[in-house]
């Protein structure tokens, strides 16, 4: 019989999209350069200090974009409860984090598990699964028809560009009306709106795994100015960025 409860660690080079469905409730979390998640039509990035907690049974895409580091914690549906969502990326504590190293020690295997290692798994599950009840808002949105996703695809390719709506809506064949309408029913926010949360969502993916200057970085994905960058990477995760590298390595 399997353990209730198991953990590992690994490295992964760089790998396009692939899916991942485990019949456990897992909780993956990344030390080391960072992953990218979709399900539900929102994309995450998993950069170090955070986690995502997924529900057994739960399909998500999994991309890496650079090689990357991760820990791993796998449980029994019996043995912790339904997380709060089928997918949620939030911030590790200290206290998470500690627990996580913990259980690494404890991989898969056929005894059971210890009581202290019980205890510390137990521990972690009623952890993990109030940090999870505060999610990041750090998403964005995935797309549903061929269109949009093509849209989607064309911004992201050329974040370090000086985009305009009308080249994007003309690359994938529609009149910008149309696809403005597309991007307010599919992601209920505008064109714009996407492209800033693409942009801050690639610069998380660089202060994960480049030791380039937040300078460099700022225009590497599309902006000119340090101030506006600043601004917007705040505004959605509640740091600067030379703040929210510094967390990577606490």
């Amino acid at each position: 019989m399997r353990r209730e409860a198991f953990a590992f660690a690994r490295d992964f080079e760089a790998a396009p999209p692939s899916q991942l469905r485990v019949d456990r409730h897992y909780l993956l979390c990344a030390s080391r350069g960072a992953l990218r998640l979709e399900a539900h039509g929102k994309v995450w990035v998993l950069p170090p200090a955070r986690a995502a907690l997924i529900a057994a049974g739960e399909p998500i895409q999994v991309a890496i974009p650079q090689p990357v580091t991760t820990s791993s914690v796998l449980f029994d549906r019996g043995y912790a409860p339904e997380p709060p969502a089928p997918l949620t990326v939030f911030d590790l504590s200290p206290l998470a984090r500690a627990l996580v190293t913990e259980c690494v020690v404890w991989p898969d295997a056929d005894e059971p598990l210890p009581a202290y290692a019980r205890s510390v798994f137990g521990a972690l599950v009623a952890v993990a699964w109030r940090l999870a009840e505060h999610p990041s808002p750090v998403t964005v949105p995935a797309g549903q028809s061929p269109e949009l996703r093509r849209a989607l695809a064309r911004t992201e390719d050329r974040l370090a560009e000086n985009l305009r709506f009308d080249d994007i809506a003309r690359d994938v064949g529609l009149a910008p009306r149309s696809l403005a309408r597309r991007f307010e029913d599919e992601c209920g926010m505008t064109w714009s709106a996407v492209l800033r949360r693409m942009r801050v969502l690639r610069a998380i993916e660089k202060l994960a795994t480049d030791e380039d200057t937040v300078t460099s970085i700022v225009h590497a994905v599309g902006y000119t100015s340090l101030s506006a960058f600043n601004a917007a990477f705040r505004d959605l995760t509640g740091r600067t960025p030379t703040e929210y590298r510094s967390t990577f390595r606490t």
